[in-house]
């Protein structure tokens, strides 16, 4: 690692914060973590991705220069209020699928010890077998700067949006609005046609459209394994939604839809045929 480079600590590194902070440590970054109160699994991505382990978070806020913070969305105010409280006075880099409200608010929060507050915004799969992702920042130019060259020449890229908190959060919750939504849709409309006897034909009709999830069965298991993430982060698009003036009544129930997958968090085996079954069961 040279001199010029930072140690960063990633608070609770998931499935994707974990696939990110081992391409900082691909460029030779030393990238730390805190392992208490995590499950094992989370130890295991850790270990696997090079991240050094740090006992209490006392320690890794000290040693670390540059803190990225990557949860799910409700605890992102609760992570950030544990930094501020121990006067982290580095870059922090609020990386969470959350409103644009609520990045001010951290950014508040935090700001008043940090260096800087960094707004960030995950957008594609874990940069993991050859997959690559996107980690737009926007925030003070400096502090950006110094965030895009942890992940430079890595499968992370880094664009950078403006200097004002909330563009990056408002890029992701734009495009989860659509993209998570659009999926649950389209598994009701595979359901509905399913129970009518239908459904071979409504793929025939959908996979003449051009990327259409309609046609694509196979993303309904995806969407309800991956549900407990993203119900939250709908929340987020209707709080945002509500903010620019902008109904959020479809966006509030299709996350009420996604709760009825909770059961199925991170099931990786469950069939288009059992999730479909959990909805029919939750209107019962």
């Amino acid at each position: 690692m040279t001199a010029a480079q930072p140690v960063l600590a990633v608070l609770h590194p998931g499935s994707m914060g974990a696939a990110v902070a081992a391409c900082a440590v691909s460029t030779g970054v030393e990238v730390v973590w805190c392992p208490s109160g995590r499950s094992a699994a989370t130890v295991r991505r850790a270990e696997q991705a090079g991240l050094g382990p740090v006992a209490k978070l006392d320690e890794l806020l000290e040693r670390a220069e540059v803190v990225l913070s990557l949860c799910p969305p409700a605890a992102a105010e609760d992570v950030a209020r544990d930094v501020a409280e121990r006067g982290f006075a580095g870059v922090f880099v609020e990386g969470n699928a959350i409103s644009p409200a609520r990045a001010q608010r951290i950014a508040d929060l935090v700001g008043r010890s940090a260096q800087a507050v960094v707004d960030g915004a995950v957008v594609g799969s874990p940069p993991t077998g050859g997959k690559r992702t996107k980690l737009f920042l926007s925030g003070p130019s400096a502090a950006t700067t110094r965030v895009a060259a942890l992940f430079a020449g890595t499968a992370v890229s880094t664009p950078v949006l403006g200097e004002e908190i909330g563009q990056a959060s408002a890029l992701k919750v734009s495009y989860t609005a659509y993209q998570k939504a659009s999926r649950v849709l389209a598994a009701l409309a595979y359901g509905v046609a399913q129970h009518h006897g239908v459904d071979q034909a409504l793929l025939e009709v959908a996979g003449g459209r051009q990327g259409s999830y309609l046609a694509e069965t196979g993303y309904i298991a995806k969407t309800a394994a991956r549900a407990w993430r993203w119900a939250p982060e709908l929340e987020e698009a209707a709080d945002t939604l509500r903010a620019a003036g902008l109904p959020d009544e479809v966006m509030r129930a299709v996350s009420n839809t996604l709760r009825h997958w909770t059961d199925a968090k991170d099931d990786q085996g469950i069939s288009v045929e059992d999730a479909l079954e959990m909805l029919r069961g939750s209107s019962r």
